[in-house]
């Protein structure tokens, strides 16, 4: 069976603004399936706004939206797929999963869900970055460490993990594990980074020198960006950088056969990237609301 309606956001960081509006946007259009690509949760920019969530953002406000919501459209409500992001804390990933269990979203960090006859998989981590909250990110194929970016052996977790753990695992190992036994021309990824050195991971380094040394200006994950080229999935959706499309004036890149998606925005409104797809063909619109 073909997606005949789907959505795919990313980075909300907890402004009330963005998923009232995604709320609304469901209601009205009723897509089928939504995918949300992590950073959900109010950021550092977002407790510091106007638009800051008073009170837990998921009890209080996201499970409270969502329940309403499912009551409106009933057997039209969507399937919601859910991943986290290197914003979100880990210390809540209970909540993700309690939200699962009362029927609101399904929660797929590295795990695959069975959509009518497509596969789609799940993954929040990132590269290492500038920030501290260390929770979603891994080396990625090996313990270098990008200049301006600090390690994921240093920063802070809300939740504690071993350091002989994290000194060696890395996405692209993770990758393999995930993707065993799929069926690559039926696969969607749920991804939080893009691919490094595509129009989806660039950034605006200003010109500025960290040591002496110009940092790099791709900041996405070199182990998806090889996953990708040499499995060639059907689909995959990023997010995490979120001044790309301003940057490239793309919101969508291929590599071979596989079409790759950025629903991040540094704009104000929220970004929605509308799809279908109909055996191997993908039609896809961003639209800002």
């Amino acid at each position: 069976m073909p997606i005949e309606k789907a959505y795919f956001v990313a980075d909300l960081h907890g402004r009330k603004s963005r998923c009232d509006k995604l709320c609304e946007l469901i209601y009205e259009d009723i897509p089928e399936l939504v995918l949300i690509g992590g950073d959900t949760l109010p950021s550092g920019i977002s407790i510091l706004s106007d638009e800051r969530t008073n009170g837990d953002f998921l009890e209080d406000y996201l499970k409270v939206k969502l329940t309403k919501l499912r009551e409106k459209m009933g057997k039209d409500f969507p399937t919601i797929l859910v991943i986290e992001g290197n914003d979100d804390p880990k210390i809540f990933e209970k909540k993700y999963v309690e939200f699962e269990e009362i029927g609101l979203w399904k929660y797929i960090n590295q795990r695959v869900y069975k959509y009518n006859e497509y596969d789609i998989a799940g993954y929040a981590y990132v590269p290492p970055t500038p920030f501290l909250l260390k929770d979603w990110e891994k080396y990625d194929v090996s313990r270098f460490v990008d200049v301006g970016c600090v390690s994921p052996e240093e920063g802070f977790r809300s939740e504690k993990k071993e350091q002989h753990i994290i000194r060696h695992e890395t996405i692209a190992e993770d990758l393999e594990r995930l993707a065993e036994g799929m069926d690559f021309k039926r696969s969607i990824f749920l991804f939080h980074s893009p691919p490094y050195n595509t129009k989806l991971d660039r950034i605006n380094t200003n010109g500025k020198m960290v040591d002496h040394v110009q940092p790099d200006d791709h900041a996405g994950s070199i182990a998806i960006h090889r996953f990708i080229q040499r499995n060639q999935p059907l689909l995959t959706l990023h997010g995490h950088i979120h001044e790309s499309t301003s940057i490239t004036g793309e919101w969508h890149d291929t590599i071979g056969r596989t079409y790759c998606i950025n629903a991040s925005t540094n704009k104000r409104e929220l970004s929605v990237v509308r799809f279908s797809i109909n055996e191997e063909t993908i039609k896809a619109e961003c639209i800002l609301v």
